[in-house]
This record gives structure tokens, C-alpha cells and sequence, in this order.
């Protein structure tokens, strides 16, 4: 069985077979998940709203922390940003703006406000969203067509790599995980849609445009 990369369009062969089947491109190194495994929209929005996101949670918090910080360190509070996937916390922007920064929510689930795809943006963070990219390649796109000149993408998700265990990784076995990125994943598109540069530091990633 074969089937195209979301990400690149690639026709790759089967990498990963139990109850679910994966594949791994050859070209991008991204690994994805078959149509069949994917739940339909009203499922998928049911499992968001079970999450228990609690915004005063320290711990919460400091699994945010790295793009929080990083943002706090590269931009001015007057500066232009945008939380996309914010989900129901939101909690990039609930942080920023306790320190009174310019961010604005977008969700296709919770924060349905397309008008805010219409502007550009001095940053753009997404934390732990882009794993749920049906099509990679699309998300990608419209991204950067986001971004003014010299801006960056703050980017959380955990990476694949060789070492690690696919039949046992956790990240997989959340339903909603239908694309994972490695760091070869990032030089591709860092190439593809004319990023300056990436920087990946665990599970940070930062595309500078």
C-alpha cells in the first residue's frame, strides 16, 4: 500500500503497521498517518474540549515557557502577534498578555475569527499544534503568508528522530497526532517556503522569516 505525503506530496510505502497504519516520506522524513486513522472533525473537537488545561497551573505554565520566554526576549509588547491553534487555554496568550502583549487568538475550533488571516504579524506562536496538521503543506503555507519581514514562527511539538521507539512513543497514540516532524522534516521546509533559518532546541522550533 502507498499513499502521498501531506506534507510533499511523496508516494511512500507503509512504515508502521498495528491497529493503525503510518508512513514515513523518503523525501521531507516527516511521518504520517493513514486517512483511515483520522477521526472526523465533531470527534476531533470533542477530544479538545476534554483537555484540562488549567491556566493558573504552574506546571502548565512551564511547559509553555519556552515560547513564552522567547517571545519576551525577541519582541516588544506593542509588536503584532498571533496564537494559532490557541485552543480553549490559549495559554501563549493569556501569559503575554499579563505582560500587556499585542496577541490575538485564532482556532478553527474555539477562536473562529478567519478576518485575523487577513493581517500579518511580527510573531506567530503555535504550541503543540502542528502534529494535528491534516495537510502540512496547506497549514505551512497560509503560515507564512502570515508573517511581516523579519519575523518569527515559535513552533512546540515533539520531534521524531532514529533513536527513537515508534512502536512504543507516546505521541503517537493520541488520536488527534496525524503528522511528526523530525529535524531533516524542518530543513525541508525551511527550503520549501523560504524561511532565513530554523533553530530546534528540544522541543522548541524556530522559523525566522
Amino acid at each position: 500500500m502507498k499513499t502521498d505525503c501531506p506534507l510533499c506530496s511523496t508516494e511512500n510505502e507503509i512504515f508502521f503497521q498495528e491497529q493503525e497504519i503510518y508512513y514515513k516520506c523518503s523525501v521531507c522524513f516527516g511521518i504520517y498517518a493513514d486517512e483511515e486513522n483520522k477521526l472526523d472533525l465533531a470527534s476531533e473537537k470533542k477530544r479538545y474540549e476534554l483537555h484540562d488545561d488549567d491556566t493558573a497551573d504552574a506546571g502548565y505554565r512551564k511547559f509553555a515557557n519556552p515560547i513564552v520566554s522567547s517571545i519576551l526576549d525577541d519582541y516588544k509588547s506593542t509588536d503584532k502577534g498571533l496564537d494559532f491553534g490557541a485552543g480553549t487555554s490559549a495559554i501563549i496568550s493569556v501569559i503575554l498578555k499579563e505582560h500587556n502583549y499585542d496577541i490575538k487568538n485564532y482556532d478553527p475550533y474555539f477562536h473562529i475569527y478567519p478576518k485575523l488571516l487577513e493581517q500579518k504579524y511580527d510573531y506567530i506562536s503555535s504550541c503543540e499544534v502542528i502534529e494535528h496538521f491534516y495537510i502540512p503543506y496547506k497549514e505551512f503555507k497560509l503560515l507564512k503568508s502570515l508573517l511581516k519581514e523579519n519575523s518569527k514562527i515559535y513552533l512546540m511539538s515533539e520531534l521524531y528522530n532514529e533513536e527513537t521507539d515508534f512502536s512504543s512513543w507516546y505521541y503517537k497514540n493520541d488520536p488527534t497526532h496525524v503528522f511528526f516532524y523530525s529535524n531533516k522534516t524542518f530543513q525541508w521546509i525551511k527550503n520549501e517556503f523560504g524561511f532565513k533559518s530554523v533553530k530546534i532546541d528540544k522541543r522548541l522550533i524556530v522559523l525566522s522569516n
